[in-house]
């Protein structure tokens, strides 16, 4: 007897059934643009052998204007499909099935050849679109089949046609992108059309027994986007072209409301697809946030679809179903939809992987395998970078000892999971302690360790993290001066009025904190929704409420402030900092940059501004809270190193720089694989 019967039913496609009701969405990884195909092969069949029922690649261009990116993959000629044909049989080998996504990004394109309906750019690109004449759709339509047709040459089960988040297909759909006039424009019924041609022709030329997934933007979360009529008749429109699945998009890539981020409640739209239920025969799937079996097991038995869509909890662990199916739940490595790895990596031109598990989409290239001969290895520190060096060198066969000088796991990820929207981290934590007793990994917890401590192991790894900076201001020893660890983990009082000094990663982090007052939006979706000004789509066009946001009232008055003169936040995440950023312009939080701290007294905070230090300004507040960076703590390899002693350094001990559990864990992974 199975805890997810629904999760786990097959699904009767008619010409074919599927195992599950798992699909692995798409993702743009970049892996197709390395060239190496064995990589990408080896990436997808990892999934499969995972046990997902159909797995969609990374977006695929049909021609050169519609490909997101110049150098971007494409699927136009012979030599295309040979080299796609390496994927589709190594996950036929492994078990399972795959389709190609034939992404035409239209204004999206990040290149002066890209094309749209009509002339009109998109604020996320610095290029304006041709707009298309007659012969110009028609080439768009011939060459989006033409990669169809070439996949099923290539091996690909089936094809998903993107046409949501804004891009080629859904540009034609709203005013907002389409303002022509002619038989492609004007009413729905031809806003429509060119979506409908194409899936039409799509199955003409691919037969019937072939999935096409159409990719539906269930709610655009823009300004002139569809209605949810709209979406309904589309769809019916679709099915009726010959769609075999429809796919849940939601908010076009340009809309000012988060939708995966760590802060968007789990399954935070899968109402939006339930309200398409019932209005085709075709199976629907639902998406965004769904990240683990109970979740997912939960939106297929309220009736939200007929399948879930996970895409990035398939970075976190390849082996997500299997683990599942076996009763392993608590096994699967959590997606903590930070994107930190993901898609802040896509957008800045890096290759994708993932913050919890480094290996995704580098499985030919960091290779976990049985130590040789097993060492002794001691790590000192449990924060992120021991934890992962821990569990990878006693999976591999070491005999691991993790000392902390805490009475817990987890380190400064333990500070991160207390704040507002960043609850996933709970889970994480979680995992590391279930994988670490799993592994056999001998804590030591509650135990400060000093050199001669550590005589007799084969391996040392200094893993002590960061220690805050003083950032050495006159009257910072105040009673009214906290630090970051004073509040998100020792939770001292703090005053109504606030100044928080430092506006990085953490400084952010403890400005939500404080403004919430143990109030979470991320666990409340009809907060969140008001908070973001998200309504019913078939109330308000677009999901957008009339209103716009209402955020509740900040449980105090923040101040953030910065040495640097500049935009705050300008180094957090690519596709998060503008979230955090939003957050606390709702909340009222007053931005000062450019500011010398002078001292600090009973009344507040004494700033100067410009390296003149003109302008001396009191800033009122009850407390300020120091988050003025963070140094390495490398005390105990000093230590050693004065001993003789040999050590690995790493994580923050290593290179102190914000609370970047990315790095650490990656460098952890990484040592642990060459022990």
């Amino acid at each position: 007897m199975t805890a997810y019967p629904n999760m786990l039913a097959p699904l009767d496609l008619g010409f074919t059934t599927l195992k599950n009701r798992v699909l692995m969405g798409s993702m743009h990884t970049g892996l197709e643009e390395t060239g190496d195909w064995n990589r990408v092969a080896e990436f997808y069949a990892a999934r499969a052998r995972g046990g997902v029922a159909l797995m969609v690649t990374g977006g695929i261009g049909p021609n050169l204007e519609g490909s997101v990116l110049p150098g971007a993959s494409m699927m136009t000629s012979a030599t295309d499909v040979e080299n796609h044909r390496v994927i589709t049989d190594r996950v036929h080998a492994a078990g399972g099935r795959i389709a190609m996504q034939i992404l035409h990004a239209g204004r999206y394109a990040y290149g002066p050849k890209c094309v749209g309906p009509s002339p009109v750019k998109s604020p996320i690109s610095p290029f304006p679109p041709h707009e298309l004449d007659e012969d110009g759709i028609e080439k768009q339509i011939a060459d989006i089949v033409n990669a169809a047709r070439r996949a099923q040459e290539a091996g690909y089960d089936g094809v998903e046609i993107m046409g949501s988040e804004g891009y080629f297909l859904n540009q034609f759909l709203v005013t907002r992108t389409n303002k022509r006039t002619d038989r492609w424009g004007g009413s729905y019924e031809n806003r429509m059309r060119l979506p409908i041609e194409v899936v039409r022709r799509t199955r003409e030329a691919v037969g019937r027994k072939f999935i096409i997934i159409y990719r539906l933007s269930m709610i655009d979360l823009v300004p002139e986007g569809s209605t949810h009529d709209e979406v309904v008749q589309l769809a019916q429109e679709v099915e009726k072209a010959g769609a075999t699945i429809l796919n849940t998009g939601i908010g076009w890539h340009e809309a000012r409301i988060p939708t995966i981020a760590t802060s968007v409640p789990r399954a935070a739209f899968a109402w939006v697809t339930q309200k398409l239920m019932g209005k085709v025969s075709i199976p629907i799937i639902t998406s965004n946030r769904i990240n683990t079996p109970e979740v997912a097991e939960q939106v297929l038995a309220e009736g939200c679809a007929d399948m879930v869509s996970m895409a990035r909890p398939m970075l976190a662990d390849a082996d997500f179903v299997a683990k599942a199916e076996a009763g392993q739940a608590s096994h699967i490595a959590p997606c903590i939809a930070c994107n930190q790895a993901c898609l802040d990596h896509t957008f800045s031109g890096k290759l994708t992987s993932c913050l919890v598990n480094p290996r995704a989409c580098h499985e030919t290239e960091l290779v976990i395998e049985p130590a040789a001969a097993a060492k002794t290895v001691a790590i000192v520190g449990a924060g992120p970078a021991g934890l992962a060096t821990a569990l990878t060198a006693a999976q591999r066969g070491h005999k691991v000892t993790l000392f902390d000088q805490a009475d817990e796991i987890g380190g400064q990820l333990n500070m991160a999971k207390q704040v507002p929207g960043k609850e996933e981290f709970w889970g994480l934590v979680d995992w590391y302690r279930t994988m670490i007793a799993d592994a056999g990994v001998t804590l030591a917890l509650g135990r400060r360790v000093a050199a001669q401590d550590l005589t007799g192991f084969d391996e040392i790894v200094v893993a002590t993290g960061v220690i805050p900076r003083d950032p050495a201001i006159p009257g910072q020893d105040e009673a009214n001066v906290l630090s970051y660890i004073d509040v998100l983990c020792r939770k001292k009082p703090v005053g109504q009025r606030v100044a928080v000094i430092g506006a990085g990663g953490i400084g952010f982090d403890v400005s939500e904190f404080l403004l919430e007052e143990g109030h979470s939006p991320a666990t409340d979706l009809p907060a969140w929704m008001k908070e973001w000004g998200v309504s019913d789509p078939a109330e308000h066009r677009a999901g957008l409420a009339p209103e716009g946001p209402q955020p509740a009232a900040p449980a105090r008055r923040v101040t953030l402030l910065q040495r640097k003169a500049e935009r705050h936040g300008k180094r957090l995440g690519k596709t998060t900092g503008w979230i955090h950023r939003a957050t606390l312009k709702m909340k009222e939080v007053e931005f000062l940059g450019g500011v010398n701290y002078e001292r600090i007294d009973a009344g507040g905070l004494h700033v100067s501004f410009g390296e003149a230090r003109e302008n001396p300004t009191l800033v009122a507040a009850d407390t300020i809270v120091l988050c003025s960076g963070q140094v390495s703590e490398r005390r105990l390899a000093d230590d050693l190193a004065e001993h003789g002693i040999t050590a690995h350094v790493i994580g923050g001990a290593d290179v102190a720089a914000e609370l970047d559990a990315k790095r650490a864990i990656n460098q952890g992974t990484r040592l642990a694989a060459a022990l």
